[in-house]
């Protein structure tokens, strides 16, 4: 069976955010003072072959802790559905 992974990998809040703090100091220069506090991340969709939606999330889980996201200084979270 086939899964599709949805993962969101964003900088953890407590430290600092160089990209999202450029990019919100750039909402002011186009006329948009009213957002603030831009924090940048990454989304990343891949296809998992698995025999269920429970080992399909154990496999996610595990490229998100060995390759995908650096858990000193990022957090991740993922949605699973069907292909």
């Amino acid at each position: 069976m086939k899964f599709i992974a949805e993962i969101n990998i964003m900088p953890q809040k407590a430290l600092l955010d160089p990209q999202g703090k450029a990019v919100s100091s750039s909402m002011k220069n186009i006329g948009l003072p009213e957002i603030n506090n831009v924090r940048v991340g990454k989304h990343i969709s891949l296809e998992v072959d698995a025999e269920n939606e429970t080992t399909a999330g154990e496999k996610v889980d595990i490229a998100c802790k060995k390759l995908l996201a650096n858990l000193i200084m990022e957090t991740y979270e993922f949605n699973l559905h069907k292909a």
